[in-house]
C-alpha cells in the first residue's frame, strides 16, 4: 500500500462519515485563562467514563476525529548536558547507557526528515541535549540550516534546544521554525523535586520568548514522576492559564532509565494517563494532545481509550530522544485498524494562523477549513 497516498489521503480530506456528537464542522472553542485549580480538580475527580466522554465529545466539537498528527523525534546532540533532570539519561551528572556525542552535520538530519516524510510524518523534530545555547553560534547556525532544509521539504519543523532568548526565538522563527518544545514537566510545587539546575519561571520565559516571537509552543509534562494528582491538576492550570493555550500538549509517560535518580519508579497506571488526558481535552479544547514517550508500553486497547479521551497526535519512528518508539509499519497498521488518517502539515487552525503569509494565500484558513466550506 502507498501510504502516503492510500493510507493518509493528505490530498483529499473526506467528512462523509456520520458522527453523532457532531453537528457542524470543528471549530475552536474560546479559550479560557482563568481556570482554578478547584475547577480542573472537579473534572479530573469525575467518574471515569463521564470524564472520557465529556473529553470525547469537547474533542469531537473542535477537531477531526479521525485524523491524528504524526510526528518524528530525532536526536541531534545526545547527551553530555549540564542539568539535573531526575528522569533523563542525558544528564552529565549520571551515570547512564546514554554517551555524549557532538552536534550531528547537517545531511544525516535531512536524511532522517524525508525518511520521516516518505512514512506519512508530518511534523519533524529535533532535540539537542543542551541547557541553552549561549557559546554554541556555530551551533545555532547549523540548527538554522536544519531548520531551514526540513521546512523547505514541506514539513512542520520542532525544536528543543534548552533555554532561549528572545533573539534567538526571532531566529528561529525567521528560518522557518514551526514550534518549539519546551515541557513545564509537572506543577511549581513539585517541579524542585525533580529538577534543581533551572527554574519555573525561566522555563516560563523561554515559553513567553517563543510565543513573543510567534511560534508555536509545545509545552506539556510528564506522568510518573512521583508526582500527586494535585501535581497533574497543577501543571493543567499553570497551562491553560497561559496568554495563549499551548498550540500542543505532550503527555509523557516516565520510562524509567538505569543510573538516573528516577530508575525504580514504576510505569504510571492507565487510569491516570487517562484522567490526565481528558482533562487537559476539555480545559484545552483547541490544544493539540500528544501521546509521547511511554506510548509504547501501552496496549493498543489502552492507546484507543487515549484516543477516545482526546489525544490526537503521536511520535512514531524509530526512536524517541532515548527511549524507545512505536515504529511507523506499527503505527500504520494500527491506524488502518482504527479508520484513522494522518494530519496535512499546518493543518492545525492555529498553527496556520501564526504561520502566515508563509503558508501562501490559504492562511489564516487551513485546508480543512476550506474543504469544509466547500462541500
Amino acid at each position: 500500500m502507498n501510504f502516503s497516498a492510500g493510507f493518509l489521503r493528505l490530498s483529499a480530506p473526506r467528512f462523509s462519515r456520520s458522527l453523532a456528537t457532531v453537528t457542524h464542522p470543528p471549530h475552536l472553542a474560546p479559550q479560557r485563562h482563568d481556570w482554578t485549580r478547584q475547577e480542573i480538580q472537579k473534572i479530573y475527580d469525575s467518574p471515569l467514563l463521564d470524564l472520557v466522554f465529556r473529553a470525547s465529545t469537547v474533542h469531537r466539537q473542535n477537531h477531526d476525529p479521525n485524523k491524528i498528527q504524526l510526528c518524528t523525534l530525532m536526536n541531534i546532540k545526545t547527551g553530555g548536558c549540564s542539568e539535573d533532570c531526575s528522569y533523563c539519561s542525558q544528564s552529565s551528572r549520571y551515570s547512564t547507557p546514554t554517551k555524549a556525542s557532538r552536534l550531528l552535520d547537517i545531511e544525516p538530519v535531512i536524511e532522517a526528515a524525508r525518511k520521516a516524510k516518505e512514512n506519512g510524518s508530518t511534523r519533524f523534530c529535533m532535540g539537542a541535549a543542551w541547557r541553552d545555547l549561549a557559546g554554541r553560534k556555530r551551533g545555532f547556525e547549523r540548527i538554522l540550516q536544519m531548520v531551514q532544509e526540513v521546512r523547505g521539504m514541506g514539513m512542520e519543523v520542532c525544536t528543543t534546544l534548552g533555554m532561549l532568548t528572545p533573539e534567538q526565538a526571532k531566529q528561529l522563527k525567521e528560518a522557518g521554525l514551526t514550534a518549539y518544545n519546551h515541557n513545564l514537566d509537572t506543577s511549581r510545587e513539585f517541579y524542585p523535586q525533580v529538577i534543581t539546575t533551572r527554574s519555573y519561571d525561566e522555563r516560563l520565559g523561554t515559553i513567553s520568548a517563543v510565543r513573543d516571537a510567534g511560534i508555536s509552543v509545545c509545552s506539556g509534562g510528564i506522568l510518573g514522576l512521583g508526582e500527586s494528582d494535585a501535581d497533574r491538576i497543577g501543571l493543567i492550570q499553570e497551562v491553560a492559564n497561559m496568554p495563549e493555550h499551548p498550540e500542543s500538549f505532550p503527555v509523557n509517560a516516565l520510562v524509567p532509565i538505569p543510573g538516573t535518580p528516577l530508575e525504580g519508579n514504576e510505569r504510571v497506571a492507565h487510569h491516570t494517563l487517562l484522567r490526565t488526558i481528558a482533562t487537559a481535552r476539555v480545559v484545552l479544547p483547541g490544544t493539540i494532545i500528544r501521546l509521547a514517550a511511554g506510548r509504547n508500553t501501552l496496549s493498543e486497547s489502552e492507546q484507543a481509550m487515549c484516543f477516545m479521551a482526546g489525544a490526537n497526535a503521536v511520535f512514531t519512528g524509530e526512536q524517541m530522544l532515548t527511549t524507545p518508539c512505536s515504529p511507523w509499519d506499527e503505527d500504520k497498521a494500527m491506524m488502518g485498524r482504527w479508520g484513522l488518517e494522518g494530519m496535512q502539515s499546518f493543518e492545525q487552525t492555529s498553527v496556520a494562523r501564526k504561520e502566515g503569509a508563509a503558508l501562501g494565500p490559504q492562511t489564516p484558513r487551513t485546508v480543512l477549513e476550506s474543504q469544509v466550506e466547500s462541500s
